[in-house]
């Protein structure tokens, strides 16, 4: 039987959290199943929770083999995390490679050599076996490193464009929006004629954005922010946003904007506000503060959870399957991304690494590459 070195994580009940490096049994894929020889996984805001929860990190350290990094969790939080509670789990969203090995299935054999992206949940190994129907094949030509991000970004990106069609909308907000997800929605909407609302928080990110063609993009650390938001909305009509932050009043500032616009011709007296439906789909988290509403745009409005997985599951086989074939063909324009630094396993559990990797920094995206 083969081996593979891989990267876990777990919170003891105890309240510390253990990221180890193991060597693990890797059996023979399933007739539907591939091995896939992992050459680059990139590490998104979406991993970090897993790998890390709320531990302190700068109080980590690493044991002198290099092979266990623990940290404390305070106490008080342990609550939160009663459902993984001393589980030792797997980490890795998704990653990229060749398939080394298949199952019998005539859909796997055809894999047998081919690049693919692929969506697990444990691509931080050395090996990764998953089903065809998580993989995207790649063009000939494409490099693991160009298609590590395949799914999570590029698949998000997309169905949000296809959410605001099927929900019956014509123009988006998106926060966070100088992120590498970002900046592809940017390039989607540009291609598809969408308008689109840009919501960063540094002026060079407002510049970034300009630079790749952005039209609306409004700083949220502007003494104008509110009316230069309310702007934006009412030149592109946006009713649907998606918001990466979560917490604080930024969803309840775009409602706001929204609720203004659809009002703004209103006679008479208006106690539920404007008919027209205003959306905001939290999909991240990078605050952690609670969500504040402060209620000032009448009735017709939402405030929900957007995950790519669920939203997979709304669509027909045949259009993720288009959309698969989409990310291949155009993983090196629309879905490219810049990677800052490469790092083994080994690398990936060094304290000095991991502080700089989850600090989430525009413009810096680390990979692994576990065969490294």
């Amino acid at each position: 039987m083969s081996q593979s070195k891989q990267l876990f994580s777990n919170i003891t009940s105890a309240g510390q959290l253990e990221f180890s490096l193991r060597t693990v049994d890797r059996s023979a894929p399933k007739p539907h199943e591939v091995v896939v020889k992992i050459e680059a996984a990139p590490i998104n805001p979406s991993d970090m929770w897993p790998m890390f929860g709320p531990a302190d990190l700068t109080s980590a350290s690493l044991s002198e083999d290099g092979s266990l990094l623990t940290a404390p969790v305070h106490p008080a939080i342990l609550s939160r995390l009663k459902s993984r509670l001393d589980m030792v789990l797997p980490v890795g969203n998704e990653g990229a490679g060749v398939v080394v090995e298949a199952g019998d299935s005539p859909a796997a054999k055809a894999l047998l050599g081919k690049t693919v992206g692929v969506l697990s949940g444990a691509t931080y190994a050395e090996y990764c076996t998953v089903p065809v129907q998580m993989c995207i094949v790649h063009n000939e030509g494409t490099a693991a490193a160009q298609a590590a991000s395949s799914f999570v970004n590029p698949l998000t990106a997309l169905g949000m464009v296809d959410t605001m069609r099927m929900e019956g909308h014509a123009a988006l907000v998106h926060t966070a929006a100088a992120s590498s997800l970002g900046q592809m929605l940017v390039k989607i909407c540009l291609a598809e004629n969408v308008p689109l609302v840009n919501i960063v928080r540094k002026e060079e990110q407002v510049e970034l954005l300009k630079g790749i063609g952005a039209v609306h993009v409004v700083n949220s650390s502007s003494d104008t922010y509110k009316q230069d938001l309310a702007k934006a909305i009412e030149e592109t009509g946006a009713t649907l946003a998606f918001d990466a932050i979560g917490g604080g009043e930024l969803a309840s500032d775009i409602l706001t904007a929204m609720e203004s616009n659809g009002s703004k011709d209103a006679v008479g007296f208006n106690t539920y506000g404007s008919p027209m439906h205003k959306q905001v789909y939290i999909y991240g988290g990078l605050a952690m503060a609670p969500t504040t509403l402060n209620r000032a745009y009448g009735m017709s409005w939402g405030i929900g959870g957007f995950l790519l997985m669920q939203f997979l599951g709304k669509v027909s086989p045949e259009r993720v399957a288009e959309l698969h074939k989409r990310v291949a063909d155009e993983i090196q324009t629309t879905f490219a991304i810049d990677f800052t630094d490469t790092l083994s396993l080994d690398e990936a559990m060094e304290p000095a690494a991991i502080l700089k990797y989850n600090a989430k920094q525009t413009g810096q995206k680390f990979l692994i590459n576990p065969n490294k």
